[in-house]
């Protein structure tokens, strides 16, 4: 893949508005397009995508304006994502999850600790890696003077050595106190694993990680004020706006593979012999199939976007949200997960059907967007999301705030 930034990146002011940002997105795409499939089988760590994603000033869409970021909001944040994953669903992934770690600092942290980290994170075009899986034993974090010290191992680390930055989170010792705390990827004790070896979404460099006495000082501990930590009810929008990430590029890779999949069907495909057409874009079942994915794809579309829309009116009053706003807001986001999970992986499936034998070919590369989105809506079992969205429905009932709901 070229590296080169196209010319009109170097020339031209940054976007300045979210369509503006789509049409650059769409930029960055169109070039990881041209060999996403090669890629994908090499698996080679994507230091040169990372680059792509910074020179097109994508890494600091969320970043404040006034120190040179995108200054745009979730809403915008979520189309990115979709138009990178349609080229390349691990490239989506990883900025997907550098938008959620970056914003951590702010979902966490004190007014005067956010401001500081998104201003350095623009100033220098930090790309965020995350090292914070739940369902792993808890890293324990110890006092030594003013210092922090994190040890421990997680199972999971996306964006590991691709990373400048890294959001590391375990418990006090001692306590049941949370700590969550932004270190440098390079930072000793932090040893990133060559272990990611899965079916699908291969380039995210989501390997294991072993933390052995990393240090920080106190003073990074996200949301801490004299070891105090002070919450507020905006520190649990972290699940809905992770779980709308994940639904921003399930829906990206499937729109990548209906489109990939028309062009092979427009320039490759062969008719059936005994159908009576001379192409296959006039086959009435290859049209009905391609209809039918398109309007399943567009209708998940429309409500992810209207979620979306939801959670910034939360989003831009973090001191007015209410236990109440927040988990009907997590019964929305686990309606759209549900049925974007579905609707990807019948997308997905399916595009086999009108393109034909021939289109399983290694050289096609068509079974990496299946591949990506089996691999990634594993992440969590969808039928608990049905679950959160029929209790509401039958009793009222709302979700509480977990790891995962």
């Amino acid at each position: 893949m070229s590296t080169a930034a196209p010319t009109q990146w170097k020339t031209l002011p940054a976007p300045d508005s979210p369509d503006a940002w789509i049409v650059r997105a769409a930029e960055a795409a169109a070039i990881l397009a041209t060999d996403a499939a090669a890629r994908d089988k090499a698996g080679a760590t994507p230091y040169t995508e990372i680059q792509l994603l910074k020179d097109s000033g994508l890494v600091t869409l969320l970043g404040p304006a006034e120190h040179g970021g995108g200054g745009q909001d979730w809403t915008t944040a979520y189309r990115v994502i979709r138009e990178v994953a349609k080229a390349d669903g691990s490239i989506g992934q990883l900025l997907g999850y550098h938008y959620l770690w970056n914003w951590a600092a702010r979902l966490v942290g004190t007014r005067e600790q956010w401001e500081h980290v998104e201003a350095e994170a623009v100033r220098h075009t930090w790309f965020f890696g995350g090292a914070v899986n739940p369902r792993d034993s808890d890293v324990v974090v110890t006092e030594d003077g003013d210092d922090l010290v994190f040890t421990g191992a997680k199972t999971f680390s996306t964006g590991s050595k691709v990373s400048d930055v890294t959001v590391l989170e375990g418990v006090l010792e001692g306590t049941d106190q949370h700590i969550f705390a932004i270190v440098p990827s390079d930072s000793p004790g932090l040893v990133f694993h060559d272990d990611w070896n899965n079916i699908g979404q291969r380039l995210t460099e989501s390997g294991g990680v072993t933390i052995d006495g990393v240090r920080t000082p106190w003073a990074s501990a996200a949301g801490y004020v004299d070891k105090e930590f002070r919450p507020r009810v905006y520190n649990t929008l972290n699940v809905p706006t992770i779980q709308l990430v994940f639904i921003s590029f399930y829906l990206g890779i499937a729109a990548g593979a209906l489109e990939t999949a028309a062009t092979y069907t427009r320039t490759k495909a062969r008719s059936w012999l005994h159908g009576g057409y001379d192409q296959a874009v006039d086959e009435p079942y290859v049209i009905d199939t391609y209809g039918d994915l398109t309007a399943k794809l567009w209708a998940v579309e429309a409500l992810a976007e209207a979620v979306a829309a939801e959670g910034q009116k939360l989003h831009d009053a973090p001191d007015e949200v209410t236990e109440q706003s927040r988990a009907a807001f997590e019964v929305r986001v686990a309606a759209a997960k549900a049925r974007a999970t579905e609707v990807a992986l019948e997308v997905t499936s399916r595009i086999f059907e009108v393109t034909g034998a021939r289109a399983t070919a290694s050289a096609e590369g068509l079974d990496r967007f299946w591949r990506n989105v089996r691999t990634h809506t594993l992440h969590d079992p969808v039928a608990y999301k049905r679950r959160e969205v029929g209790r509401h429905v039958l009793t009222g009932e709302l979700p509480e705030p977990t790891w995962y709901s």
